[in-house]
């Protein structure tokens, strides 16, 4: 597999309403993309992170797994959640990776999702999610935000490019 960097965000002084990546190549560049992030809200709430596809915020389903320290559940996820971070603890970042196969094709657009909180108390979020968004446009840009509160200074996302081996498939090089 060759991972290629397409765009890396820093959040700044004052935080960030969301962050977007907006210089995706769709021309056959790559065959996967994967979007990791690490991010904290500036409230010290549970926040929901959100995900949408070219500003869309329709078409979206998803199934979920998820555990706290104390339960877990299951379901049909909230469309276009990707997770969720606590900004109780000071300077720590919750984590979690997209992974968004076959983004350019004419096909809908899977997604899967792996994400954890970091916290100095009982309950800390895991998740697993797959999903979907019900549309046959290529993904040319990507947007994270939180259902209510800041993107808070330092929270980071990195975007990479995947590309497939000659065979079609995704190989190591």
């Amino acid at each position: 597999m060759s991972m290629t960097l397409i765009e890396h965000i820093e959040v700044g002084s004052g935080g960030a309403a969301s962050m977007t990546f907006s210089s995706i190549p769709t021309g056959g560049t790559y065959t996967d993309l994967l979007l990791v992030y690490s991010l904290r809200p500036t409230n010290t709430n549970v926040e929901g992170i959100y995900i949408s596809f070219n500003g869309s915020t329709s078409n979206f389903s998803a199934r979920y797994l998820e555990g706290n320290g104390s339960s877990a559940s299951s379901g049909a996820g909230i469309a276009r959640y990707i997770g969720a971070f606590q900004g109780t603890t000071s300077n720590t970042f919750g984590n979690g990776q997209v992974y968004i196969p076959n983004f350019a094709s004419s096909n809908a657009k899977s997604w899967s999702v792996d994400n954890v909180t970091e916290a100095n108390q009982t309950a800390a979020y895991q998740d697993i999610i797959a999903g979907l968004w019900n549309d046959t446009t290529a993904i040319s840009s990507i947007t994270i935000s939180l259902n209510s509160a800041t993107i808070a200074q330092y929270s980071s996302a990195t975007l990479y490019g995947i590309t497939a081996g000659s065979d079609g498939t995704t190989a190591v090089s």
